[in-house]
């Protein structure tokens, strides 16, 4: 179990009146600090990346390797691994507060999908408000989804729901998160003039058409099992047949067709599209771990190791950190160098993860150790550097070593020194005026 060491309790107001954030600081250890504020501690949410998975998908396995075991109260939603960062976003509001997710009208319309999805008859926090807020925790494009879901909840985006703000959400963490797109979106085939249409030949062809073929098959013990995600495009062969599947190959109809699927949302254009309308707001803390597997040799970049980087993510390393962008395609963005995107962890690029950066820099400041962070101020995105690859801090814990427990104990100590209630805490000799 996680231990957390704590000088003193003090309070600090930053919102409204009844919106106080108690700072722990006391030698608690994390159970001491659960029994002293009960149920109202605020849940801890660990929101999946690419190709990702939640709690119950592929026999139990845990996409974050266990790290949701280290806090009694964490939450770990089954999102879409492959649908879009504001269809993910959508579907992250409803498993929390509960009903059926509402994609919107317009939006599903314009992108050829059913409005409405997966019905969850009992949300996982369905007391989620401004007095009951959340910490989240984001791996890759999970990250970018948490930061979308907040600028939705600004702009009391959801049908029926007309209080909510951007309060609800305390702190976002994110492991390197997708804020700015990979170059590898261009490798895999995502073509560079645009940042969402793909070239005729590329790995990205043969993953769209097994993803139509799977949906199509509609075989419920398999997509019980996983899940892309495209259940809301109606794929299945109940419902298209076998014309509707050859419409969906061809291009002419489904997720890949309308661009409504999450490697469009991954290229530096897409992201920057999405970024265009992200705040970061000044009642929200945000830190954010940049992995890195590359160095500088001579002025070349090239991986830092053979043995430290997933076999899977090697040749990813090697070809990003020799990325140059084409010179008879304009530039993602004004003042673009193709030396400051060759640092990478096989799938991010390094300078993608540590904070949102285009089309506008957030306020941030680099971390070097934990105390140039000490007290933490909100509206900030703090961000550390860390050497390994992308998928070092999931699925795999052997693989991290110590690295994985001290990444995730940092989190979840960051986490709960910063506990909303409703009420301030009355502890023993100590009177609140």
């Amino acid at each position: 179990m996680l231990r957390l060491w704590f000088s003193y309790l003090h309070l600090m107001e930053l919102f409204k009146p009844n919106m106080n954030v108690v700072e722990v600081k006391d030698k608690f250890t994390l159970d001491e600090n659960l029994s002293k504020f009960g149920d109202d501690l605020p849940p801890i949410v660990l929101v999946h990346g690419i190709f990702g998975f939640g709690k119950g998908r592929l026999g139990g396995l845990s996409y974050f390797a266990g790290a949701e075991k280290k806090d009694e109260r964490v939450l770990v939603p089954d999102l879409g691994s492959l649908t879009s960062i504001y269809d993910r976003a959508r579907e992250l509001f409803y498993y929390l507060k509960g009903g059926q997710v509402d994609y919107g009208e317009e939006h599903s319309k314009e992108c050829g999908h059913s409005q409405f999805g997966r019905i969850y008859e009992q949300g996982h926090y369905s007391e989620w408000d401004e007095d009951h807020p959340l910490h989240f925790v984001g791996h890759s494009a999970g990250a970018q989804v948490v930061r979308v879901l907040q600028q939705m909840l600004a702009d009391k985006a959801f049908k029926g729901y007309e209080h909510t703000s951007e309060n609800w959400v305390i702190s976002i963490t994110s492991l390197s998160g997708a804020f700015n797109g990979t170059t590898r979106t261009y490798f895999d085939g995502i073509q560079p003039e645009d940042g969402k249409t793909l070239k005729p030949i590329c790995l990205l062809q043969l993953c769209r058409i097994g993803v139509i073929l799977y949906d199509w098959l509609d075989i419920a013990w398999l997509k019980n099992y996983y899940n892309f995600g495209f259940d809301h495009f109606k794929m299945s062969w109940r419902k298209i047949g076998v014309w509707g599947l050859v419409d969906c190959l061809m291009g002419n109809s489904g997720p890949f067709a309308s661009e409504d699927w999450i490697l469009p949302d991954l290229s530096i254009q897409g992201s920057i599209k999405i970024n265009y309308r992200l705040q970061t707001f000044p009642n929200t803390y945000y830190f954010s771990y940049a992995t890195k597997q590359t160095r500088k040799i001579m002025g070349i970049t090239s991986p830092s190791s053979i043995l430290g980087v997933h076999p899977l993510l090697f040749i990813r390393v090697l070809q990003m950190s020799q990325w140059t962008h084409p010179s008879d395609v304009s530039p993602p963005y004004k003042g673009y160098r193709d030396e400051d995107w060759q640092d990478n962890d096989g799938a991010l690029n390094t300078i993608s993860m540590t904070h949102p950066r285009f089309p506008i820099e957030h306020p941030n400041r680099f971390v070097e150790k934990d105390s140039d962070c000490q007290p933490m101020q909100p509206g900030i995105w703090y961000y550390k550097y860390v050497e390994g690859d992308h998928v070092l801090f999931i699925i795999n814990r052997e693989r991290a070593g110590v690295q994985f427990d001290l990444i995730y104990d940092s989190i979840f100590e960051r986490c709960r020194k910063h506990v909303f209630r409703k009420k301030l805490p009355t502890l023993p000799n100590e009177i609140h005026h």
